[in-house]
């Protein structure tokens, strides 16, 4: 089964793991993993926030957008092609994910007070509709859904490459930074993509836990599924930012 998330491929949880009684993963020890993780996620960048009210200070929060974006991306780099150090490497990389979101959401507060709110409500409430969803049979994950999912999470990704080459040579595209009624669309567009990215998400967790993978792959899952709600939320922050500066 594919996905379109980097961090689950189909060699995913093909790994030598012990199958014997209380060694494997399992879906709940991934949930507990997942709740450890978004707290982790949730201190720093509460830290970054109190930072932003105490300071005001938007020079500030740039500098923990960097360390954050830069740091998390070389350590969830280093869980990829590592996966044994997941234990210790997925704890890092939420914690360095909350010092980038921290300074982005105090960023889009200070331009729109209370868009981050309402984002972190959006993205766990779609988190929960996806998995009831999942979990209830109403989404299937078929050969064709699957790939439909996968093809269009590669079109954005590369639609974003493009746009950021496009950036550096400042040429801005409305599609992305505008606020139209095309931007908006395409905007709720992304947001789906990511939201159905979940599921897939979700139905690889139940494999690997049906394959008996080791328990560290626990840590593992629940830092691909952090990958995937910091999308979802950065997504629903660009969208309703979108959707305030219409007022």
């Amino acid at each position: 089964m594919r996905t379109s998330n980097p961090t689950f491929n189909d060699k995913t949880f093909s790994v030598p793991g012990a199958r014997s009684f209380g060694d494997a993963m399992t879906v709940n020890g991934t949930i507990l993993k997942t709740i450890i993780l978004l707290l982790c996620a949730l201190l720093t960048a509460g830290w970054t926030w109190n930072r932003f009210l105490d300071s005001q200070d938007a020079g500030e929060m740039s500098g923990y957008i960097m360390i954050g974006a830069i740091g998390g991306f070389v350590v969830a780099l280093v869980t990829v092609f590592k996966k044994t150090w997941a234990p210790v490497t997925a704890p890092i990389y939420a914690l360095l994910e909350g010092l980038f979101l921290g300074g982005v959401s105090a960023s889009i507060e200070r331009v729109y007070p209370g868009i981050p709110m309402q984002a972190v409500a959006a993205t766990f409430g779609t988190a929960l509709c996806m998995l009831l969803a999942y979990r209830s049979g109403l989404i299937r994950v078929s050969q064709k859904f699957t790939l439909g999912v996968v093809a269009a999470t590669g079109g954005i990704a590369v639609f974003y490459l493009v746009t950021m080459v496009l950036g550096f040579f400042h040429i801005q595209t409305s599609i992305v930074n505008g606020n139209g009624t095309i931007s908006i669309l395409f905007s709720l567009f992304v947001v789906g993509v990511a939201a159905l990215n979940l599921v897939l998400d979700f139905n690889y967790i139940e494999q690997g836990a049906a394959q008996g993978a080791p328990r560290y792959m626990e840590w593992y899952s629940a830092f691909g599924l952090m990958v995937t709600l910091v999308w979802l939320y950065l997504e629903m922050l660009r969208l309703l930012s979108k959707m305030r500066s219409r007022r």
